[in-house]
Formats: C-alpha cells, structure tokens, sequence
C-alpha cells in the first residue's frame, strides 16, 4: 500500500505541481522515488511531528496541497492539538498519511500502534477518513484525494499486497462497496480498512464459501 500511494503521488505531481509530501525523518525505502523526481516538492520536518502539521498546514494556506506522511500514531496523537486548530478549523486541504493501520508495528509496542487514530481524526468536523481494504482501494482513495483536496486522513497498512477487487473500484465518502456475494446463510460482514483481509482470511477459506 506505501508504495502504490508513493506511485499514485507521483503521477499525480507530474500533472500538478502544487502537491507538496512532508515527512518525520522516516519513510526511506519508500519515498526516495519522490523525492529524486521532485525535490523542490518534498520536505523532511525531522522529528518534530507538531511542526511537520503546522508547516503543513502553512503550505496549504499558501494553495498547495499537502500530504504528511508517518508511522500509525505519530502524524496523529502527537498532533492532535495542531490537526484541530490548524488543518481541521481552517479546512485546508492537508492530507495525513498513516502507515502502520492497527497493529502493523506490532514487535515496536504500543508507541507506534494506531489504534486510537480512528476515534481522534472521526471528533474533527471537516475530515475525511479514507480507509482502503486492498491495493486497488488504494488507488482509488489516493485518486479521490488529489481530485478533492481538502483536510482528510489516509490510512494504510505498512506491507499488505491484499486483493480483493479485480480493478479500481468508485469510491464515494459515505458509501459502502460491496466485496462478496453472501453465503448461503445469508451472513453480513461490515467492515472497513485493512480489517477486510483478516475477515476474508478467517470466515471464507474456501472460494466455495462466497
């Protein structure tokens, strides 16, 4: 997923030269394709996750479209003061990338879980949660954003290659898509996010099953 958002980020910014990426000292392995085709649009804040929101946040004020890109909890319960008073009140278009969804991170603790993410970005008025349960949702999201630039959360697993659509599916904030038919017994499954994988890889083992 971190590398189809890179990839979708790229193109995107090959059209439009005002999409900026800020992250915290972290993500190499991942954004190096970024930042060598676009140096002038990437930043490194270091370690300063309070900081890395405003200077966004002052980016976007400025018309650029700006996407802060950590680990689980760090761009989120580190920066929830400076996400509410400077993205969020202000509406600007800010997206916050988190990588990491739940317990991705699960032999580095309980500092890098993101875990209470969801509750935090849903008590913010103006932001969109946009949370892809595989690869090709990704694409979709990350879509959807560029064209619709405004504050939103993005939150993806750190390593997951996951399909369960055979295409880009239309993503509306809002509205559900439909993955399987049901089984026989008439079972509902909802579900958002990376969670879809684990669901599918628990109740329906067998292609037989849906």
């Amino acid at each position: 997923m971190r590398d189809i958002f890179i990839d979708e980020l790229i193109k995107a910014t090959r059209i439009n030269k005002n999409i900026i990426l800020i992250v915290n000292d972290l993500g190499y392995g991942v954004i190096e394709k970024f930042y060598k085709e676009f140096p002038k649009n990437f930043y490194n804040a270091g370690i300063s996750e309070q900081s890395m929101i405003g200077y966004a946040a002052g980016l976007a004020a400025s018309g650029k479209h700006v996407f802060v890109y950590s680990i689980a909890n760090f761009p989120t319960l580190r920066c929830a003061e400076q996400i509410r008073n400077d993205v969020d009140y202000h509406k600007l278009p800010v997206t916050i990338v988190s990588v990491g969804s739940g317990v991705s991170y699960g032999n580095l603790g309980y500092t890098h879980h993101g875990l209470q993410d969801y509750s935090l970005i849903r008590s913010f008025p103006n932001m969109l949660i946009a949370s892809p349960a595989d690869i090709w949702e990704t694409r979709a999201c990350v879509r959807y954003l560029i064209k619709n630039p405004q504050p939103s959360y993005l939150r993806l697993e750190k390593s997951s290659n996951f399909q369960i659509h055979k295409k880009i599916p239309k993503v509306n904030p809002g509205k559900w898509l439909k993955l399987l038919k049901g089984r026989k017994n008439n079972e509902t499954y909802l579900s958002t996010g990376t969670v879809v994988e684990h669901i599918m890889n628990f109740f329906f083992k067998k292609k037989n099953d849906y």
